[in-house]
């Protein structure tokens, strides 16, 4: 893959809004990665999420914005080349960080991460985004995140919270209903990929997408980074957002103003 993405994926990605980049993280950036989710599985943030349900046999935990907790996210967050790669997919001149998010499946989990759209949960407006889906495990396709092409063209759909499908964030009958996609599976165009270590996904963050539970004795460990362009500005919300932002940005460091870019040093540049 190198440092430059073929114009056919960047063709595909404005097209479809994801795509799957193939080795693009390096041995020692999967090593740091597994090192930082394996630090909070076992410590994690006062920001973490358990996202299955007490009667399931498995796991599934989610934590955020952890990357300046850890030394090897930080390193990785730095460094990783992924930066780049988002410049050319989306066309942007910069690339700046927004937040982490590490997902957890243990083996035997059921939950499915319900069908849904991140942006909307998010205090950021505009179309020069990427997120990057990064599994330090092996993934089969029957157990990978899945996204429904071409609908990172929107429109905006309405979030609910995952396990009790509240809507916490804009007002009932204020945004269309998610579809229900799971019953419609064969009438859209699914992505979804065999992946090894090394290999990550890209994709939109208006892009609807959902994910299995984990079969038999396999472990999902993911960490997702989320970078935003030249067009992505603030976009103060009268709700808590997911995630909260406010709930590690100090009164000094909270700066940010309705209709810029989002600067200082949570928001640092990356490219």
């Amino acid at each position: 893959m190198g440092q430059t993405v073929a114009m056919s994926l960047k063709e595909e990605f404005a097209r479809d809004g994801a795509i799957v980049l193939r080795g693009v993280v390096s041995p020692h950036e999967l090593s740091l990665l597994t090192t930082g989710i394996n630090e909070v599985v076992r410590h994690p943030s006062p920001r973490a999420k358990v996202a299955s349900s007490p009667d399931d046999p498995g796991f599934f935990i989610e934590d955020f914005n952890t990357w300046r907790d850890h030394p090897e996210f930080s390193e990785f967050v730095m460094k990783t080349e992924l930066s780049k790669i988002a410049a050319e997919l989306t066309g942007s001149s910069t690339i700046r960080m927004y937040h982490d998010h590490v997902l957890v499946k243990e083996p035997g989990t059921r939950q499915r991460t319900p069908w849904h759209q991140d942006q909307p949960y998010y205090d950021v407006e505009g179309q020069q985004n990427v997120s990057f889906w990064i599994p330090v495990d092996p993934v089969a396709q029957k157990d990978c995140l899945e996204l429904i092409a071409g609908t990172h063209r929107g429109p905006w759909l309405m979030p609910r919270s995952f396990l009790d499908h509240q809507a916490k964030w804009f007002p009932e009958g204020s945004l269309i209903e998610m579809p229900d996609f799971e019953s419609l599976r064969d009438s859209y165009e699914i992505l979804s990929w065999d992946l090894e270590p090394g290999d990550a996904i890209a994709f939109h963050m208006l892009m609807v997408h959902g994910a299995p539970g984990v079969s038999g004795t396999n472990r999902r460990r993911v960490f997702s980074l989320r970078v935003l362009g030249d067009d992505m500005v603030y976009a103060p919300r009268n709700w808590v957002t997911s995630p909260d932002m406010r709930a590690v940005m100090s009164a000094e460091e909270d700066q940010r103003v309705a209709g810029e870019s989002l600067r200082g040093d949570w928001f640092p540049q990356l490219w």
